[in-house]
């Protein structure tokens, strides 16, 4: 059935709960609820953390006897598995609700529809598509993992103007201004694991945390260390969660490490450096769903080489550095204007004097 103007206001609603857990659900997908009677909202809420109540739940306790007969406005289909939590198609039906409308299809296998079906099933009136694409963007990491099986990778790249990142020695602090940076951590924020190379960790020596924004979830610290020539003394390993993929088999080194608390995977191709496919596929079996790579050009082209980059976030800062500088990308000599890759820009704005670009590949 058509959906009126009603309905895209408690559905906007829905998708702005969502989005307070922005920075918290990992690995589950981020959820609001809203639940309207007599065109008055009797309940809301969202998905806080895996294994709080879920949006329609956290709604539905607000409410109490008044969602009897209401209309439940979700921003993703409510899911009818036992997780670490009970499914939550039974907590609608139990209250009785006369109607749910749900912004998407769940994506993971074990709903896909299945949810929207049992409401059907208990006679209560099931609808969904009402700002699909909204509630998609909310959660393309988790629709990433659920269809793709790996996560949305994100790579982000402050600049110059000429394309460049650092000069040629690395000195690379600071190219952008503190505005740029603090929304950087934005994005730290909201990811489930932050991914850098060996030859960032050499020159930077970052930390990779969630600093300018409050939060109480650190991301993964993801290393790609093809030689495992990380030392103990990074500061990256002082406290927090830190994965180091490698194609190196050094059993005293990744001891070594072990003992600071990292994790060490093995994943080598066949030219003795890391899968990076095969390493996207294992973040998404950790339950990673959004990863932002913070490197430098060579892990940013052997990304994009191996076809595992989804979007582009672009800090351009009104300077120039020279071609002597370090370029951001590596796409090799194009001898035909055919073979340019080709973006979509999805957003741009201003922070401070720098300019932020966030642009995905044609198709993706």
């Amino acid at each position: 059935m058509p959906f009126g103007a009603d309905d895209f206001e408690f559905m906007a609603r829905a998708l702005r709960l969502a989005e307070r857990g922005l920075y918290t659900t990992t690995p589950n997908p981020r959820v609001g609820c809203v639940l309207v009677k007599d065109n008055r909202v009797v309940g809301e809420g969202w998905h806080e953390r895996a294994g709080g109540d879920h949006a329609e739940v956290v709604a539905l306790k607000a409410a109490g006897a008044s969602a009897a007969g209401s209309t439940a406005y979700v921003s993703l289909e409510p899911c009818n598995h036992h997780g670490r939590t009970p499914p939550c198609t039974h907590a609608l039906i139990d209250a009785n609700v006369g109607s749910v409308i749900a912004a998407m299809q769940d994506p993971n296998p074990q709903v896909a529809g299945g949810g929207l079906q049992k409401l059907r099933d208990a006679g209560i009136r099931a609808e969904v598509g009402l700002l699909q694409e909204q509630a998609r963007e909310l959660n393309l990491g988790f629709v990433s993992r659920m269809t793709r099986g790996r996560p949305w990778v994100r790579v982000k790249i402050a600049s110059s103007l000429d394309g460049k990142t650092a000069l040629k020695n690395g000195v690379s602090q600071w190219v952008t201004g503190a505005d740029a940076r603090r929304d950087g951590h934005r994005w730290r924020a909201r990811s489930c694991a932050v991914m850098t190379g060996i030859g960032t960790l050499k020159d930077d020596d970052p930390q990779l945390t969630v600093r300018d924004v409050q939060t109480d979830r650190q991301p993964l610290r993801v290393v790609v260390d093809s030689r495992l020539r990380i030392t103990p003394q990074a500061k990256l390993l002082d406290g927090g969660a830190v994965l180091i993929a490698t194609a190196a088999q050094d059993a005293s080194k990744a001891q070594a490490l072990e003992a600071k608390g990292a994790s060490i995977v093995v994943l080598p191709n066949g030219e003795g450096k890391v899968d990076l496919l095969q390493l996207t596929r294992h973040l998404a079996k950790l339950g990673l769903n959004e990863v932002l790579v913070e490197a430098g050009l060579n892990l940013n082209s052997a990304l994009l080489r191996a076809g595992v980059v989804d979007e582009l976030l672009l800090y351009l800062a009104p300077v120039m550095l020279g071609d002597a500088a370090r370029g951001m990308l590596d796409l090799g000599e194009i001898t035909q204007m055919q073979q340019r890759l080709e973006l979509q820009i999805r957003d741009s704005r201003m922070f401070g004097p720098d300019m932020r670009i966030l642009a995905r590949f044609a198709g993706t």
